[in-house]
């Protein structure tokens, strides 16, 4: 596993589908991001260990963290030391499907978050 290729399960493709229609944000990158840092601000660990990456929607790193790679990339290294885990490349690769997932979760789970208005009010709370 590494960072290079990004790719997601079938169910959460399926909620990001129907957040890509009700949020009006059109790409896939954008949703994600939302996603992982909701979930990381989130202190207690994902329940979910292992997600099989099984749907069609994959992308790169550089198109998943865009110019600011260096900080998503930080912020999982962290978030995996807060965990009591080395940061290796299989690690933070794995904190980040993990943290990925239960983001979408997140954001298709609370209605709240069904537009850019209340997910921009969820992390500013």
């Amino acid at each position: 596993m590494s960072l290079d290729v990004i790719r997601l399960s079938r169910p959460a493709r399926d909620r990001l589908v129907r957040l890509k229609r009700t949020t009006g944000i059109s790409h896939w990158n954008v949703l994600c991001r939302w996603a992982l840092t909701i979930s990381l601000k989130d202190p207690s660990t994902p329940l979910v260990k292992e997600i099989v990456t099984d749907s069609n929607v994959e992308m790169s790193w550089r198109t998943f963290a865009g110019q600011y790679g260096d900080i998503y990339l930080a912020l999982l290294k962290q978030r995996c030391i807060s965990d009591g885990e080395v940061p290796t490349d299989e690690v933070v690769s794995r904190t980040l499907i993990i943290h990925l997932h239960r983001g979408i979760g997140y954001l298709g789970g609370n209605k709240e978050m069904n537009s850019i208005e209340g997910m921009i009010s969820s992390v500013s709370s």
